[in-house]
């Protein structure tokens, strides 16, 4: 890093601190695509990707750093083996980055609900069980109360939330802290454990023994969330610390709905949270030709928090729900 440092020097650029005084880095000409590339940038560790989610090519995003770089006088960006890597500067920029496009983007939800006299919107993110126990009723609460707010809702795993948290596109999530996220970036408010379940259709052979134990399990096909998922790395380390064989026929998908289908139309197995699989069987549609296997084991995922960015302040509709779902946590689990 020093050497890209001291390679600007050679090169004739001055750094200087008393050179970003007021609007310099304005009239020297920074644009609001310059802050998207670099918050971008960092999002994604690569030139292609970024250039991809811009809808840009690659040499132009290329050709937009380096205009950014002769901007702020600094080197912002290093190669390393796998794309990129932010400088300093590039760290210290895209901190504030993010900060002024969070800004605008609250700005126009504002200007938004003062023109439509509505209450504002929010944004968050769940993993698939508190979006059902403690989501649902927030959402029945907060819209009989304040009936102008409108509230945007993405269901997946954590890793994918983090990240979404990270980047301004939630308000909020109730999610987990991915191992290799700095907890630091986050304020967490641990509220309750996501059990899971094994889903099988309506008729399987399983469901005339009873109760099945792991070993009735290992001969049959599974339909898991893709690698790395928490709810499948339980399930993973149940079989592995009984010694049973793990599953050879796997189907991974992220989708609940192709899940359901696959499980519905094949003897396959499914593990996916309590919450969801109660409200989905017994269902008179096609997703409720399925049945919860009773099982001889439990199936416990790590706690689950109510989490934000910290240094990062919601909106007042944000925080309504926000709080709201903290209440619910509470109705749910008082200890």
């Amino acid at each position: 890093m020093e050497k890209i440092y001291n390679d600007y020097v050679s090169d004739g650029i001055e750094i200087h601190s008393d050179s970003f005084r007021d609007d310099a880095l304005l009239k020297a000409g920074l644009k609001l695509n310059h802050l998207r590339m670099i918050v971008t940038i960092e999002d994604h560790g690569q030139i292609s990707a970024a250039a991809e989610s811009m809808n840009m090519s690659q040499p132009a995003a290329s050709r937009m750093l380096s205009e950014m770089e002769s901007i702020v006088k600094s080197p912002l960006y290093e190669r390393v083996a796998r794309g990129v890597m932010l400088t300093p500067f590039g760290l210290a920029l895209a901190k504030r980055a993010r900060k002024i496009l969070l800004e605008l983007r609250e700005a126009g939800r504002e200007l938004g609900a003062l023109r439509t006299g509505k209450g504002g919107s929010v944004f968050l993110g769940a993993v698939t069980a508190p979006a059902i126990s403690l989501v649902v009723p927030a959402i029945q609460r907060v819209t009989r109360t304040y009936p102008g707010i409108e509230i945007n809702i993405e269901v997946e795993n954590s890793n994918v939330l983090a990240r979404e948290l990270l980047a301004a596109r939630h308000d909020f999530i109730i999610s987990r802290i991915p191992d290799d996220l700095d907890p630091r970036l986050f304020t967490a408010h641990e509220i309750g454990v996501e059990k899971a379940c094994l889903v099988v259709r309506n008729g399987h052979p399983l469901l005339e023994k009873g109760v099945a134990g792991l070993h009735d399990l290992a001969g049959y096909d599974w339909v898991f969330q893709p690698p790395g998922t928490l709810l499948r790395r339980k399930v993973e380390d149940i079989f592995l610390a009984a010694g049973v064989p793990l599953p050879e026929n796997v189907v991974n998908t992220s989708s609940l709905l192709l899940t359901l289908a696959v499980v519905c139309k094949t003897d396959a197995i499914a593990p996916i949270a309590l919450d969801m699989a109660q409200f989905i069987c017994g269902q008179t549609s096609q997703a409720g030709e399925s049945s919860i296997l009773p099982i001889d084991f439990d199936i416990d995922v790590r706690p689950y928090s109510l989490i934000t960015a910290r240094e990062r302040a919601m909106p007042p509709s944000a925080r309504l729900l926000h709080d709201m779902i903290l209440e619910e946590s509470r109705h749910l689990s008082p200890t």
